[in-house]
């Protein structure tokens, strides 16, 4: 289950979901993909970046706190269990806010 977080919004309770940066790659376009998983493997987000902003320091989080709406299922049984395994991976070595 993944862990939760709420904060206020304009009176309003926004709840997010944390988020474990597991995998990162490179494409030919000079992109970035980023994806984050929850702790069970389970649901991810995906997103690209251009590669240009990661070399002016523009860092990449362990973790992120985000909208339960922007993460899509896994359906691949083995790569649920591998996003599980980095999920672990991830938090014991990393602060949620620390840059990896």
């Amino acid at each position: 289950m993944a862990e939760k977080s709420s904060e206020t919004n304009d009176e309003e309770e926004a709840e997010t979901v944390r988020v474990w940066m597991v995998e990162r790659g490179y494409t030919n376009r000079d992109l970035i993909t980023l994806v984050y998983a929850t702790p069970d493997g389970e649901r991810a987000l995906r997103n690209e970046r251009a590669a240009a902003t990661m070399g002016r320091g523009s860092g990449v989080s362990a973790a992120r706190d985000i909208d339960p709406d922007r993460l899509s299922p896994v359906a691949d049984g083995e790569t649920v269990e591998r996003y599980r395994r980095e999920v672990e991976r991830t938090v014991e070595k990393y602060d949620p806010d620390e840059t990896i």
